[in-house]
């Protein structure tokens, strides 16, 4: 027994500590609260591997209704207006999903192949050629970023001011169980500017997303503006930010780990294996609201009706009942089937695709360049938030391959 595992169990998605390393706390909580309540708060936990898919699956007793997020004020029936059909039930959800699917589709993602890897060059070369750098500022920070504003046709000039407004929205102050009043004024400047993007493309269409949203039709059934807007605001802060914290979390660990990476600099092949276990290790998307409906029985306790329920994603990626030495970083690993990172059932990301091409084709062409790279962990900083896990800065040292 360590000092630590004797004091309270105590979980607080709030509490910077908690941020600094997650982990510990999961493990406790699967082991002693595997149905853990908060009443302080106003939360009950789920953080076994079984109990996280099972209730992604279970769409009907823990509905998405009021929100995804653990933040009373982005809490409630209005959550959709920002997290679109994240916030949603059947049939609703689907009408919604299917529309959004008539504009956001595989075939529109592929076709950035080629778009999103220029990017990443103009990006990696410049910055690798100073050795020194910080990998968020130069790279992760920029790509996701550029590609979901390719996609929306987002003006390049506008592209920084939005990665900062959708940095603050996510970002949770120490001490303030709610959204900062600086994430709110954030939320709204950047839902102003994404209504004025609607309005310009319904009068003047072009070739990206947000026009081919607007051209979405099913028995004659359409997206309205707000839906559309809505939709805009969950890829700029859902999309952008997690792939970002994706790959910063790809080098962290990587750079943690440098004879995991030399086997990738070994294979290239291994690209999509260590796109997969960053995934599963240390997920950008750790925590995901829903509410309960009825009163759900489990073996350890009830959940009342009317609570609100945290599936902690990240505490299922690290069950040793799913994934064998689960709290070692290998990216050579097989069994990731029980991967819980883009959620299941119908609520199942549908951004996943988008995010693992990025970070494919960024972490690839690192790969192809760089023979060994160390993390300057004095220069590090984190990203607070409740649901969001990641890097704001992250300063590595490159030796070109």
């Amino acid at each position: 027994m360590t000092a630590a595992s004797l004091e309270p169990l105590t979980f607080d998605p709030y509490d910077y500590r908690f941020h600094d390393d997650p982990y510990p706390t999961y493990q406790r909580l699967r082991t002693e609260a595997p149905l853990y309540h908060n009443a302080e708060i106003g939360f009950y936990a789920l953080s076994r591997h079984a109990d996280v898919t099972a209730g992604f699956r279970d769409h009907h007793r823990l509905s998405s209704a009021n929100g995804v997020s653990l933040d009373p004020a982005a809490w409630g029936p209005h959550a959709h207006k920002v997290m679109s059909f994240l916030a949603m039930d059947d049939p609703r959800h689907v009408r919604m999903r299917k529309l959004v699917f008539k504009g956001f589709t595989p075939k529109r993602v592929a076709a950035m192949e080629d778009s999103i890897r220029d990017l990443t060059v103009s990006y990696l070369e410049p910055a690798l050629a100073e050795r020194r750098f910080d990998w968020i500022d130069e790279v992760a920070g920029k790509l996701p970023m550029d590609v979901i504003s390719e996609l929306m046709g987002v003006p390049v000039a506008d592209r920084a001011e939005i990665r900062r407004l959708a940095d603050l929205v996510v970002h949770r102050e120490d001490g303030v169980l709610d959204v900062p009043m600086a994430a709110a004024h954030a939320s709204i400047t950047l839902i102003t500017y994404y209504t004025e993007l609607v309005a310009d493309r319904r009068r003047k269409p072009a070739d990206d997303l947000t026009s081919a949203l607007l051209d979405a039709e099913m028995n004659g059934d359409r997206l309205t503006d707000e839906e559309i807007i809505g939709f805009l605001f969950l890829m700029v802060v859902a999309g952008n930010e997690t792939t970002t914290k994706l790959l910063g979390n790809a080098l962290y660990w990587a750079g943690m780990n440098p004879g995991e990476y030399a086997e990738v600099t070994a294979d290239r092949d291994l690209v999509s294996d260590w796109v997969e276990e960053t995934l599963r290790y240390d997920a950008s998307s750790q925590i995901l609201a829903r509410t309960a409906t009825v009163d759900i029985e489990y073996p350890y306790g009830t959940i009342p009706a009317n609570s609100k329920v945290l599936l902690l994603i990240g505490s299922a990626n690290r069950d040793t009942d799913a994934f064998d030495d689960a709290d070692s970083y290998r990216i050579g690993r097989t069994g990731k089937a029980a991967l819980t990172s883009f959620g299941a059932g119908v609520h199942f990301c549908l951004g996943a695709h988008l995010a693992r091409l990025e970070a494919n084709i960024a972490l690839g062409e690192f790969a192809a360049r760089v023979r060994r790279y160390e993390v300057e962990t004095a220069g590090i900083e984190r990203v607070h938030s409740t649901s969001v896990r990641g890097f704001a800065k992250l300063p590595i040292v490159v030796e070109a391959g």
